[in-house]
């Protein structure tokens, strides 16, 4: 087949990639005139309106006297009262929950990873003396799944309302390019208060102290990259463990406990010198934040019973002694520096609080 055109000539080949150029050039045309929106690129903005709309009366039952704003605002307003207060400092913190959201995906259950994240941000506020005031919480996904959204923040409005905080705002995203279907990220941030000669940050803490620790409730929101590893080569998220009493999925999505109605009341006593909240980094790597340079912290391993979650962790996974303290809190979940004097009447407050406290340690 030969194509004249003026004073060309196109003839096989020639004709035949002309042919796929023009035809390519139609398509490109047609393409270029389809409409787009907001919604067909993957992000629904009444879907983020309606769950805005769906949890207004859930976040506002976390509202103490000092809101001054409502959901819906461009920001959260919160009117502090610094009547109770000398030298009030305001004291923040932020954090997230970690590859624990893996197995809130495995198993469909939200509302816990809500708790999580407020009690996490508590306690590390809790532990330098301060109390909260307001939460605010970001919630990032592929695509808004309003159920599973709504149950996370209803587990963040039970936190808020347990520790006496309030949830004044936050942001909800939705990013189809950067999440896989069905999953999402979160953080938080909190507010609190203390008086700056009520701060703890360990410069009362001397030679001859005590370490005094509080159980967890499981691994609280560290180490789970470990123990997913570790735990989902051998069991299903299912899987009823008897040495657990309880399935595999519920043992690691058992709530990171708060700690502040314990602190609280500790830090009333004189001989009590500083806190420690048991993350990332284990007893050592964060108790020896609150431990003066000129000391050290000496730990009796043996002092407490490593719970069956985190044996089941090193024995399966053949996991060496020191990963396990630098990962996992073991068991203990916040640790009470205090005077020698003091120890007794500190441990018998906790005991009427219903724990059951361990001397794990000294500062020498």
């Amino acid at each position: 087949v030969t194509l004249y055109v003026g004073n060309y000539m196109w003839s096989g080949k020639t004709l035949y990639l002309g042919l796929i150029y023009y035809l390519s050039r139609q398509t490109n045309l047609t393409m270029s005139s389809s409409q787009f929106s907001y919604k067909s690129s993957g992000v629904d903005v009444k879907a983020g309106e309606a769950l805005v709309n769906s949890i207004k009366d859930m976040v506002k039952s976390t509202h103490t006297p000092g809101v001054l704003s409502s959901i819906g605002g461009f920001g959260g307003f919160f009117k502090p009262d610094f009547g109770a207060f000398s030298n009030p400092v305001l004291v923040s913190s932020t954090d997230g929950v970690g590859t624990k959201l893996k197995v809130a995906f495995k198993t469909g259950v939200y509302k816990t990873i809500g708790q999580d994240l407020v009690n996490h941000c508590v306690n590390d506020i809790a532990v330098c003396g301060a109390e909260p005031m307001f939460f605010l919480d970001y919630f990032a996904t592929g695509k808004l799944d309003q159920h599973v959204a709504k149950q996370v923040i209803e587990g963040i409005t039970i936190a808020c309302k347990e520790n006496n905080c309030a949830l004044i705002g936050g942001e909800t995203a939705e990013m189809p390019d950067i999440y896989s279907d069905g999953e999402f990220d979160m953080a938080g941030t909190i507010v609190g208060i203390v008086d700056q000669q009520h701060v703890f940050d360990g410069s009362k803490v001397i030679k001859g102290d005590l370490i005094i620790g509080i159980e967890s409730s499981g691994l609280h929101t560290n180490g789970y990259s470990l123990a997913r590893k570790v735990l989902f080569q051998h069991f299903d998220v299912d899987y009823y463990a008897p040495e657990l009493g309880t399935t595999i999925g519920e043992a690691m999505l058992a709530v990171h406990r708060s700690y502040l109605h314990h602190i609280k009341e500790l830090k009333k006593y004189d001989g009590v010198h500083a806190f420690s909240h048991i993350t990332g980094g284990g007893i050592v790597g964060n108790t020896k934040r609150v431990v003066p340079t000129d000391c050290e912290l000496e730990i009796d391993w043996n002092s407490w019973s490593i719970p069956p979650l985190f044996e089941m962790i090193r024995e399966l996974g053949n996991v060496d002694t020191e990963d396990m303290r630098e990962a996992f809190n073991l068991g203990i979940g916040l640790c009470i520096i205090v005077s020698q004097d003091a120890v007794g009447s500190v441990m018998s407050l906790l005991e009427t609080m219903g724990e059951k406290p361990k001397i794990i340690g000294k500062i020498s």
